[in-house]
C-alpha cells in the first residue's frame, strides 16, 4: 500500500503551465475513472484550483512515473517538462500534505479558508466517480478533521491578509450588521472585484459599482446582484451609501470634501465609513477631517494586513503541530488496521488447523482409543503444526543474516532471555 500526493502549484509552477495541468468540473469524473484505469491506482482523488492541481492516490506499489506519464498524455504536455514542475509525497509525507493544503498553510495567502471547502468538492466529484475507497475516504475524514481542528484551535483565517479583505472587515467593525447597509464601489478592477465579492459574501444589502464606462461597471455588477452606474452618477447615490470603498487609476479625486459634507447633511450626519484604495488617492485627504467620516487610505490597511500576517504566521507554528499530530495519528491507526487484517488472518489458519486435528482426535475417541493418548496427541498435534511455519521462516530469517527478525519474534511471542537461549 502507499499513499501519493502529486502535482503542482503556484510556488513550482508558472501560470501558463498549472493552466495546462488543470481539470475542468467537467473532465474531472473521467479523468478519475481513467488514472484508475490506465495505472496501478486503486483509489484517487483530484484537486485542481488556479493555484494548484493535484492528485490524491492510493496504490498497491508505489507507481509516481505511470501516473505521471498518464498526466503529460492526458494533458498533451512533454513528460520531462511536466517533471521538472511536479513534486511528489509519499506514505507519511503525502498524508501531512494533504493536511497541511486543507488547512491552508500552503496557500498562496496563508491560512486561506476557501481550500477546505474546494477540497472537500474534490471528494464528493471523487465518490461521484467511484474512485474513492475505504483507504483514501479515511484519510480524507481524518484530514478534514484535522483542519478543522486547526481552525477552531489556531487564529490563522481570523485576521485579513488581502487588502479588499481588511477593507471589509473594518467596515464590520463599524456597522455591526451590513446586511442593512449600501456599498457604493468606486472602480471596476481586480481590487473592487474582491471587495464586492466579500461584501457580498457578509449579506451586504445594496452594492452599487461606479465606474468610467458602464459597459465594465455592469460586467461586475452582474456577477453580484449590484447596480451599475457612471462617475458622474455618483452624487445620487453617496448619500444613501454607508460603505464607500474606490479604487481606480484616475490621477485626481473621484471625490472631494464638499460633494461628501453634502452627502453627510442629506444623511442627517449618519457616519459613512470610507476606503481609499487607490494611489494617487480617489478620496480628497481634507475628507477625513468631517466628523461623521471613518476614512482609511491603502497605508492604514497595509499596517492591518502586515499586523495580521504576523498573527497568522504565529498561529501556523501551533497549526503545524497539529498537522503533525494529526498525520502521526492517521498513519498509526492505519497500521492498526493492517495488524488486524494479519491478526485475522493467522487465527483463521489457526482454527482451520484445530478444527483439523479435532477431526482426527474425534475419529481416534470413536475408535476406542484410550482419551487421554488423544487429548495428548491432539496438543502435540496442534502445538506442532502451529509452530510449523514460524520455524520454518525464523530459521531462513537466521541463515539469511536477518538478526533483527530474531528480536522481533522474542518480542512478538513475549519470551524471556532465558526462555529463548533454552
Amino acid at each position: 500500500m502507499a499513499f501519493i500526493a502529486l502535482g503542482i502549484n503556484h510556488k513550482t509552477a508558472s501560470v501558463d503551465v498549472r493552466e495546462r495541468v488543470a481539470f475542468t468540473p467537467e473532465q474531472m469524473v473521467e479523468a478519475l475513472r481513467q488514472v484508475c484505469r490506465i495505472t496501478p491506482t486503486r483509489e484517487a482523488a483530484i484537486l485542481s484550483t488556479c493555484n494548484r492541481s493535484e492528485l490524491y492516490l492510493e496504490q498497491d506499489r508505489l507507481e509516481a512515473d505511470a501516473v505521471l506519464a498518464w498526466l503529460a498524455n492526458y494533458h498533451h504536455l512533454n513528460l520531462q517538462d511536466l517533471k521538472s514542475s511536479t513534486y511528489v509525497y509519499v506514505n507519511d509525507a503525502a498524508v501531512r500534505h494533504m493536511m497541511r493544503v486543507a488547512s491552508g498553510l500552503d496557500s498562496l495567502v496563508l491560512g486561506e479558508p476557501q481550500i477546505l471547502g474546494q477540497m472537500k468538492s474534490a471528494y464528493s466529484m471523487a465518490r461521484e466517480a467511484g474512485s474513492i475507497g475505504p483507504l483514501l475516504g479515511r484519510l480524507f475524514q481524518a484530514t478534514f478533521s484535522t483542519a478543522k481542528t486547526v481552525r477552531t484551535d489556531t487564529s490563522i483565517g481570523e485576521n485579513p491578509v488581502s487588502v479588499a479583505f481588511a477593507a471589509v472587515t473594518l467596515a464590520r467593525q463599524i456597522f455591526s450588521n451590513l446586511k442593512q447597509s449600501q456599498a457604493l464601489l468606486i472602480g471596476a478592477g481586480e481590487t473592487i472585484a474582491l471587495v464586492a465579492r466579500h461584501l457580498h459574501e457578509q449579506g451586504v444589502k445594496r452594492i452599487i459599482v461606479a465606474n468610467r464606462t458602464l459597459e465594465r461597471a455592469s460586467v461586475l455588477a452582474e456577477q453580484f446582484g449590484a447596480q451599475a452606474i457612471l462617475l458622474a452618477d455618483i452624487s445620487q447615490e453617496l448619500a444613501n451609501s454607508d460603505i464607500v470603498i474606490a479604487s481606480t487609476a484616475s490621477q485626481l479625486p473621484i471625490l472631494g470634501k464638499g460633494a461628501v459634507e453634502q452627502a453627510l447633511k442629506q444623511r442627517k450626519h449618519k457616519p459613512m465609513f470610507m476606503v481609499d484604495i487607490a494611489v494617487p488617492r480617489d478620496i480628497e485627504p481634507q475628507v477625513g477631517e468631517l466628523a461623521d467620516v471613518y476614512l482609511y487610505t491603502v497605508d492604514d490597511l497595509h499596517e492591518v494586513v502586515a499586523e495580521n500576517l504576523k498573527t497568522r504566521q504565529g498561529a501556523a507554528q501551533v497549526a503545524e503541530e497539529l498537522v503533525a499530530a494529526g498525520a502521526d495519528e492517521f498513519m498509526q491507526r492505519l497500521r492498526e488496521l493492517a495488524a488486524v487484517d494479519v491478526l485475522k488472518a493467522y487465527r483463521q489458519q489457526a482454527e482451520r488447523l484445530r478444527d483439523e486435528e479435532l477431526q482426527k482426535a474425534r475419529r481416534l475417541l470413536a475408535n476406542g482409543a484410550d482419551p487421554f493418548e488423544v487429548a495428548a496427541s491432539l496438543a502435540r498435534g496442534l502445538t506442532n503444526k502451529l509452530l510449523h511455519a514460524p520455524s520454518v521462516q525464523l530459521k531462513k530469517f537466521s541463515a539469511d543474516g536477518h538478526v533483527e527478525a530474531l528480536a522481533v519474534a522474542q518480542e512478538l511471542f513475549a519470551l524471556s532471555e532465558g526462555e529463548s537461549k533454552q
